[in-house]
């Protein structure tokens, strides 16, 4: 009778360890998919505003170019 008891009580403990630890394996493998979207959704931004490195050489071309206008201009009498 002992033995019945026991065993009993080990599988009602492992039906409760398997029944919390298995909602916790699906929750972290969607977690992972999810991660795997935001990562592939990251890379695709980095990817698209690569250019906005060279704003900054873009401007100072572009003040070049208004100064030298600025000069002409005067230049002309304008």
């Amino acid at each position: 009778m002992g033995w019945t008891i026991g065993y009993v009580a080990g599988i009602v403990v492992v039906l409760a360890v398997v029944a919390l630890v298995v909602p916790i394996l699906l929750l972290a493998r969607r977690i992972g998919g999810q991660a795997l979207a935001i990562d592939d959704s990251l890379q695709d931004s980095v990817r698209h505003t690569a250019a906005l490195a060279e704003l900054n050489t873009t401007i100072e071309a572009a003040g070049v170019i208004v100064a030298g206008l600025e000069r002409g201009r005067h230049r002309l009498g304008g």
